[in-house]
């Protein structure tokens, strides 16, 4: 028994990946190689993007983001991630378990559809739902005889706001969910555990971390979704314009401090999901360690 239990630490040992010695100075270079790209690509873009929104000062900027047409585009905006968000993680979940949990001809061919939306372009999605459900496309004229409206109205803008974010949750759970396995499944069955008993008290709480993560990767891709919400939306002032939308507006009309102070909220919003992404791997990592 010691004897296997050495062994076993000695193999797990020689598992472990190996730091990389490299010199101090192929470090540091790399290192600040990799925080100058950051700088200039990604912090220094945002903190212009404040610096502009404030240029005018607070009651400029006050007046902005409390103008009708900017909280109206806010309300639609969050009312659109509540309802694709919940709908794509009931998608992603249910995906993730039939591609890990059984086999099945045609696997591979859905786990390329689920991709799809990756290699497509978001703005020939709105483009395909204005041909399906417009006043000249195929379902046109059965949708206005029973007085429905997708297109121009939020129904459209969900439809194609669902269609970008379909793969963030799925593809985050399958391959947690294929590395698990079904041995915990099949112990829990064997128990005499029903479906519903072992997705709640086996599967969820296996793959809550990588849940909340893909449905956090999800709700900020629909908040900043602009171009198949683009083409669905009509660009209705105060009814159809997500934030994305109303700040191409402004921008347009040549409203630069509104338009960069509407930005702000909408940078202010993503901060808070990578926040909240930051959070939860550090609980993850926290529970990991121990």
């Amino acid at each position: 028994m010691a004897g296997a239990v050495t062994a076993h630490l000695s193999h797990t040992s020689a598992d472990r990946p190996r730091h990389i010695n490299e010199s101090g100075i192929v470090r540091w270079t790399l290192i600040s190689i990799a925080l100058l790209f950051l700088g200039l690509m990604v912090v220094l873009p945002l903190v212009c993007i404040f610096i502009e929104a404030f240029k005018k000062g607070w009651s400029v900027y006050e007046a902005s983001i409390t103008d009708s047409d900017a909280l109206s585009a806010l309300r639609l905006t969050l009312v659109v991630a509540l309802i694709a968000v919940p709908l794509n993680t009931i998608f992603g979940i249910a995906a993730a378990w039939t591609i890990s949990k059984f086999r099945f001809r045609g696997k591979n061919a859905l786990i390329t559809l689920i991709d799809l939306p990756f290699a497509v372009s978001p703005v020939i999605a709105g483009l395909v739902y204005i041909l399906l459900f417009g006043a000249q496309g195929y379902l046109g004229p059965w949708l206005d005889e029973h007085n429905i409206q997708i297109v121009f109205a939020l129904p459209g803008i969900v439809l194609a706001t669902v269609f970008v974010t379909v793969p963030f949750v799925a593809r985050e759970l399958i391959p947690l969910m294929q590395a698990q396995g079904v041995q915990e499944e099949e112990a829990a069955a064997s128990l005499g555990a029903k479906g519903w008993q072992i997705f709640w008290r086996v599967t969820v709480p296996n793959i809550k971390w990588g849940l909340l993560y893909g449905i956090i990767l999800c709700n900020a891709r629909a908040m900043g979704e602009f171009g198949a919400v683009s083409v669905v939306s009509g660009h209705i002032r105060g009814e159809t314009n997500t934030l994305p939308l109303h700040i191409e507006i402004l921008y347009n009309e040549y409203q630069f401090s509104a338009s960069f102070a509407v930005s702000s909220l909408l940078v202010f919003l993503a901060v808070l999901t990578l926040l909240t992404k930051a959070f939860l791997e550090w609980q993850m990592n926290r529970r990991q360690t121990g």
